[in-house]
């Protein structure tokens, strides 16, 4: 896998044939600040394992997608700043999705998703490790037709087109790094203009949602904006609740 363009930003890219989880295995080296430092990559095309939120489990044939993991460690000292680096996470890479689908409308999904008109063609999870976060993204590259998970996802493939991924992993490094740095500088989403950027990448906002949330909860109304933790507020009969976790579905017939 030729990724010049990469490994000119990166810190460190290493190449797995095959992995259970690249977030496992980079939160195992993690330990080895030296030899990972910050905005180093693990990445395959071959994850056997993959997890996503609440410990799902997912697979993808040989080649299909790509499962790409960044460990940071230049990091907001407050706590509640660092939860917007997965929404960083998903700016950065519907920026760089975009750039490779012009005419697509390649949007993030509250808190974790990203969506090429409509569908999800890549999940995001983040995961703390000491002192450090290991960002985990799954990006459906070749993934054919019959190989999608479920009705509502999609691939460069699918959508007749070939990923650069060189391309793609340089773009998400240079636009998750900038984000993050940003708000290091800051220490604050809205003075480093993440909340701004999130919000207008965001389709969940102005959408009527239902939102499973811990203990067999469910909240239904509408997405009104994004709090200054990241957290979604949700406009029901009730009045505004800020959601900081949960599976959201947009309320949309033709998609869920």
């Amino acid at each position: 896998m030729e990724l010049t363009r990469a490994r000119d930003i990166a810190t460190r890219v290493e190449v797995l044939p095959e992995v259970g989880s690249t977030n496992a295995a980079l939160r195992a080296l993690a330990a080895d600040p030296e030899a990972w430092p910050h905005l180093s990559v693990l990445l395959t095309d071959a994850q056997t394992a993959g997890r996503g939120r609440l410990d799902r489990v997912w697979t993808a044939p040989p080649g299909a997608s790509l499962a790409i993991s960044v460990l940071l460690r230049r990091l907001p000292v407050d706590p509640r700043a660092r939860g917007w680096v997965p929404l960083a996470a998903g700016v950065a890479m519907a920026d760089a999705v975009a750039a490779q689908l012009p005419g697509s409308d390649v949007v993030v999904k509250w808190p974790n998703d990203v969506l090429v008109d409509g569908r999800k063609i890549c999940g995001i999870l983040a995961e703390a490790t000491g002192d450090a976060v290991v960002v985990g993204t799954g990006v459906n590259t070749a993934m054919t037709t019959a190989e999608l998970p479920v009705p509502t996802a999609t691939s460069f493939a699918v959508l007749g087109a070939v990923a650069d991924v060189d391309r793609l992993l340089a773009d998400y490094l240079l636009g998750l790094d900038g984000l993050v740095a940003g708000l290091v500088a800051t220490g604050d989403a809205v003075a480093s203009g993440l909340h701004a950027t999130v919000t207008a990448r965001c389709a969940t906002i102005g959408q009527d949602v239902r939102v499973s949330l811990p203990g067999e909860r469910m909240l239904e109304g509408r997405a009104v904006r994004l709090d200054e933790d990241g957290r979604l507020v949700v406009h029901d009969d009730a009045g505004e609740q800020a959601v900081a976790a949960g599976d959201v579905v947009h309320v949309r017939p033709a998609l869920d």
